[in-house]
């Protein structure tokens, strides 16, 4: 039974080309909202004003928490008044909605057998966050079980399989993707050999289109990284669908969907998934990729771990047409495992580092400069990010939640606080913002917080 306990108390850049922009995607959500991955424009920035710009000791107040939600890394999304979440619970994995005013369970739907996870990082349950689109709400289970279900009742409207139905390749971590839902369509990362990213009719569930990452060729100009940068080895050799979540762009107006998959960072034509352009240096040699690309000013930012880095590449119109992603730079000092990365006033903020731990660090966003770099200080080590109301809300893998305010000079922390009733695994769901409140997930936990502004 679920246990519900109560508590009182950029800097832009002009370009000689037409606007680039990354459209908001959500329908019918409210301002404040996050109702998917990544928050409203999946940056993992939230359009909130009036937010505490400093925390007292110990933290902001915590309105309320609810116990039992069963396991996983999945950070929830919020719309209308509710939060949608997913859990592994008595052998099922399960979608749960809960009341946003006080954390109510309002309903849970099983919708699978929990997967087996050889390996044990992250084995707990799913990693997906719910994305939230008017009626409906759009999962994806640990074995690549895609459903929609109706968000007023949860009930399950269709399912597909990435694996059975698409021939998708299982990721050694399974699926952790969040889908992405852009117009008509819900866009996945199968994985397969003839579907290394599809897209699917959001009210059906059929197939729109399949599109697959060729090997023998690179479709448009993009720089061959040395040694030791891109690749894709034996950890990825199973599948090319890695971890990531795809992102919209508008380019030079022509939709389309960018993914860092295992083997490199794509984007491909929303009208019918033919591969655009590929740019290989931020996938690394693990065929491990986790965290989102980022977009902006026409340029596409992207990173990983296990001795790769992030790579900025800009999108250019060639003469013939074709859209080629030139390397602005490389950067090894932003190895960003999981934890994801936000822009604010043209400097670029993550934790760089893998399993060997790590730190938030600073870049020039143009450049790839090292502004600063926490690594060192054990008290801002490795972990995950989101950016509401000029402060960065920094949570660290060992659940240490820490508020900073932006600047190119120097790290300056504005309060930090302890989760309470910390679990034993890594704390890798990101901190989520919305509507004057922190949701931080810890396994079956789930905490909120008021951080309105008085």
């Amino acid at each position: 039974m679920i246990r519900l306990a109560r508590l009182n108390g950029m800097k832009r850049v002009g370009l000689t080309v037409a606007a680039f922009f990354l459209a908001p995607i959500a329908e019918n959500t409210q301002a404040g909202d996050w109702p998917h991955w990544n928050g409203v424009n999946r940056n993992g920035t939230a359009d909130e004003k009036g937010l505490l710009q400093k925390w007292p000791e110990g933290g902001p107040a915590l309105k309320w928490r609810v116990e039992s939600l069963g396991g996983g890394d999945s950070a929830p999304s919020i719309a209308k008044g509710k939060i949608y979440g997913m859990g592994s619970r008595d052998g099922k994995d399960i979608v749960w909605a809960l009341s946003e005013k006080d954390g109510k369970v309002l309903w849970t739907t099983p919708v699978g057998e929990t997967h087996t996870q050889r390996v044990p990082q992250s084995k707990e349950g799913p990693g997906c966050t719910p994305t939230v689109d008017g009626d409906r709400v759009y999962i994806l289970c640990m074995g690549g079980n895609l459903a929609c279900l109706n968000n007023e009742s949860g009930k399950i409207l269709w399912q597909r399989n990435l694996v059975k139905d698409f021939g998708g390749q299982m990721p050694m971590w399974s699926y952790r993707e969040s889908p992405l839902v852009d117009g008509d369509k819900v866009i996945c990362t199968p994985g397969g050999p003839k579907a290394t990213m599809a897209a699917l009719n959001k009210l059906s569930g059929a197939t729109i289109w399949e599109s697959k990452l060729e090997e023998a060729t690179t479709p448009t100009p993009a720089p061959t990284p040395p040694a030791g940068r891109g690749g894709f080895g034996r950890f990825g050799a199973g599948s090319p669908a890695g971890y990531s979540s795809a992102i919209p762009v508008d380019f030079d107006g022509e939709r389309q969907y960018v993914q860092l998959t295992a083997k490199a960072l794509i984007g491909v034509s929303a009208k019918d998934g033919t591969v655009l352009w590929r740019y290989n240096a931020p996938a690394n040699r693990m065929g491990i990729a986790c965290s989102s690309p980022i977009f902006q000013d026409g340029m596409v930012f992207a990173a990983s771990a296990y001795g790769a880095g992030g790579g900025l590449a800009k999108l250019t119109r060639e003469a013939d047409g074709k859209i080629s992603a030139r390397e602005v730079y490389f950067s090894s000092k932003m190895q960003n495992h999981h934890g994801g990365m936000v822009i604010s006033d043209g400097c670029l903020y993550g934790a760089n580092g893998g399993n060997e731990g790590g730190a938030l660090v600073c870049l020039d966003f143009q450049t790839g400069k090292v502004l600063w770099d926490k690594r060192g200080d054990k008290k801002v080590a490795k972990g995950s990010i989101a950016l509401a109301d000029g402060r960065i809300y920094y949570r660290q893998e060992s659940g240490t939640v820490v508020l900073v305010e932006p600047s190119k000079e120097k790290y300056i922390e504005q309060g930090r606080f302890e989760q309470p009733d910390r679990t034993n695994s890594t704390a890798w769901a990101h901190p989520v913002i919305a509507n004057g409140k922190l949701y931080i997930r810890d396994q079956g936990l789930l905490l909120c917080y008021n951080i309105q502004g008085k």
